[in-house]
């Protein structure tokens, strides 16, 4: 059996994220010693490593919770976590191509700056007119690293 902490420090997860996982159903809720203390079981280990692992490869909540249930059922099709998989790979191509997109035009301004007078400054007047960028960046949420 593992304490909270335990189960933290082995799989690099928070003590506060596996509350919150507890408390929005993708872990389930701990055993508790006499004191009150969390009690974790090898299963709940792996399964936070699972959710942990998801997250890392950037799959959100709803589709770790989705790929939970299927690995939860080992007899089901893998056709489903194969289509999560494929919409996470679209998103992550989505972000890829957004992220060249930004850095060609960053690149863009950097090498159209001669460095003199603030007056005369490429970066700024690029960030000060959104027409002098060749790609349409703003139309969706930052891309955050």
């Amino acid at each position: 059996m593992y304490t909270i902490g335990t189960l933290a420090r082995r799989t690099g997860t928070k003590v506060q994220t596996i509350r919150y996982y507890e408390q929005i159903g993708l872990m389930p809720e701990a055993g508790r010693t006499a004191g009150g203390q969390r009690r974790y079981d090898e299963a709940a280990l792996d399964r936070l490593a699972f959710i942990r692992h998801g997250r890392q490869l950037g799959f959100g909540l709803d589709a770790i919770r989705e790929l939970l249930a299927l690995n939860d059922q080992p007899g089901q099709s893998c056709s489903v976590s194969d289509s999560i998989a494929r919409r996470q790979l679209a998103q992550v191509q989505q972000r890829l191509a957004r992220l060249r997109a930004l850095e060609a035009e960053l690149q863009r301004m950097i090498d159209s700056c001669d460095g003199h007078r603030g007056s005369d400054c490429r970066v700024l007047e690029v960030l000060r007119d959104h027409a002098e960028c060749l790609t349409d960046h703003g139309s969706e949420a930052p891309v955050q690293l």
